[in-house]
């Protein structure tokens, strides 16, 4: 059509100067300059045009790499926002976003990302930077729910996925549910569409439409104890109702029920009957063998720990604590004797029991192999096997003064009195601590969640009753100094780097961390669409 008009315009002007006569000479000259404008204008117009394009198209081109580089949890900066003044444009920076989730005594499930910039854990490439310019953790409130009505006692998060970008989060309560959430794992990334929100305690909030509520489960009777994804498809829970529920995902039913015994009630006399709830009963945790065939529980008011058979559903055996065992991890006559945590190691060879206030490690044939006993004595709330291929013996615990202690779990050292008698469990070495009063940390550590970033650097989440979450860098390498193991209590070899911490205002019972690695969305993509958009519309005005 345009094509059409600008012949019939070309053509006019072309009779027009034709049948043109010497009378009429000042009125051509007059439109002789006109066209001459309007050909400037339309030259500056056409020259314009390909300017314009090749912005849209850098736009597109920094766009696109924008999202390759969320896809693989880094962060890629934009020369606007790296640019100095002697015009040299720095790489980008490599940044490691973790999503952390804490419940709490409130009822609260908060929901934070931490971007970690790398040179944050390997240290700054130029050692004279100033400390005002080095790298920070950047927090960002991901979401935040009343999720029960009453406190949050565990948290369980599905194994990440490369086919999507969410994750299934399980939260149980002493309110008997099981609430079920769909968290996105894709990083928060700064977008034109929907911009960080300021908030009073300096961490900026994002809104993600992905993280919503699934609803509930009602397959136990009483307090929810423990949560648990073996993989995607299955979900774990138990219970103080002496039950283990198996859950497949799909549809969320209850494929099977595994039921421990109610434990007799100790101390009562003959004939005697027990009122509802007045005899501890209950299971307190469960471990999962790595080949997924095997399961240990441990429950309340039982001096024992049972096997079961996954694949029969039924009981395979009972290991009972002997006086020894329990006198060694300080449980005493009047103490309850009954195992509080347990845990398997990366390959499945030994597990660990934990108690109030000591840890037995046992070999795969259930033969006590160490003894963990915290000095000073203090309570243990949670513990971990480290999972590195070089230290794979290495299980941290949290305590209640505020320390991360790691023991090597197959190197023992010698009681006092040993020659005396040679049945008793040796004690593990302790090899160094994170935290604790030699750091100014004195508040009890009720969850940690260790999270690898490289092959020989973790990074250990814990998460305090006063509302702190503490992000501290390890090194395996730390783990093989001279120092190690050579001193006890708080004079232990101090490792680890403080990171940055963060204040979720709540008691913290519970926590849980992951990597974020989702792929972004398309919002970049549909911002760049309408200011072509808009600028095709304005070249046609």
């Amino acid at each position: 059509m345009s094509k059409k008009i600008g012949s019939r315009l070309l053509n006019t002007n072309d009779n027009g100067f034709q049948h043109s006569t010497m009378a009429k000479r000042k009125r051509d000259n007059t439109e002789s300059v006109g066209t001459a404008t309007s050909t400037k204008a339309k030259k500056e117009g056409a020259a314009s045009t390909p300017r314009h394009a090749a912005a849209t198209e850098e736009v597109a081109v920094r766009t696109s790499k924008s999202r390759e580089g969320a896809a693989k949890g880094k962060a890629t900066a934009t020369r606007s926002e790296v640019e100095v003044e002697n015009g040299h444009v720095p790489p980008a920076t490599m940044t490691t976003t973790i999503q952390v989730i804490t419940g709490s005594y409130e009822r609260v499930l908060h929901g934070f990302a931490a971007a970690i910039p790398r040179s944050l854990i390997t240290g700054p490439d130029n050692a004279s930077t100033p400390e005002a310019d080095k790298a920070k953790l950047d927090f960002t409130d991901t979401f935040l729910f009343n999720a029960h009505s009453s406190s949050i006692r565990c948290l369980a998060v599905s194994p990440l996925s490369d086919e999507t970008s969410k994750i299934t989060l399980a939260t149980g309560s002493t309110d008997e549910r099981i609430n079920l959430y769909s968290i996105s794992t894709t990083p928060p990334v700064a977008s034109k569409l929907r911009p960080k929100l300021p908030s009073l305690h300096g961490a900026s909030i994002t809104e993600n439409p992905k993280n919503k509520e699934l609803g509930s489960l009602l397959h136990h009777s009483s307090n929810i104890t423990a949560l648990y994804f073996p993989t995607r498809s299955k979900l774990l829970s138990s219970a103080e109702d002496s039950t283990i529920a198996i859950t497949r995902t799909r549809d969320w039913t209850a494929l099977s029920t595994i039921k421990a015994p109610i434990p007799k009630p100790q101390g009562r006399p003959s004939g005697d009957t027990a009122g509802p709830g007045e005899v501890p009963s209950g299971i307190n945790d469960f471990a999962l063998h790595p080949s997924m065939k095997l399961m240990l529980s441990v429950g309340k008011g039982e001096k024992c720990m049972r096997l079961w058979n996954l694949v029969t559903g039924k009981k395979a055996g009972v290991l009972n604590f002997g006086r020894d065992i329990l006198t060694a991890v300080g449980e005493g006559r009047f103490a309850s004797g009954e195992g509080r945590r347990v845990v398997w190691d990366k390959e499945g060879e030994e597990f660990a029991v934990g108690f109030e206030r000591g840890i037995v490690v046992f070999n795969i044939d259930s033969k006590p192999k160490a003894k963990i006993a915290p000095n000073p004595r203090t309570k243990i709330h949670q513990m971990h096997y480290l999972p590195s291929e070089s230290h794979p013996a290495i299980l941290l615990l949290s305590t209640e003064d505020g320390r991360v202690l790691l023991y090597d779990t197959r190197t023992t050292v010698p009681n006092e009195g040993a020659e005396k008698n040679k049945d008793e469990v040796p004690t593990s070495s302790l090899v160094a601590q994170i935290g604790g009063p030699a750091a100014g940390i004195s508040g009890r550590v009720k969850d940690f969640e260790v999270v690898s970033v490289t092959g020989a650097t973790f990074l250990i989440i814990t998460g305090s009753s006063d509302g702190m979450v503490r992000f501290w860098s390890l090194d395996v390498g730390e783990l093989k100094s001279d120092d190690a193991g050579k001193a006890e209590g708080f004079t232990a070899l101090q490792v680890g780097k403080l990171l940055g911490s963060y204040t979720t205002g709540t008691r913290i019972t519970c926590l849980k961390a992951f990597t974020m690695t989702g792929k972004p969305e398309e919002e970049e993509e549909q911002v760049v669409e309408k200011e072509i958009a808009s600028s095709s519309e304005d070249e046609s005005e």
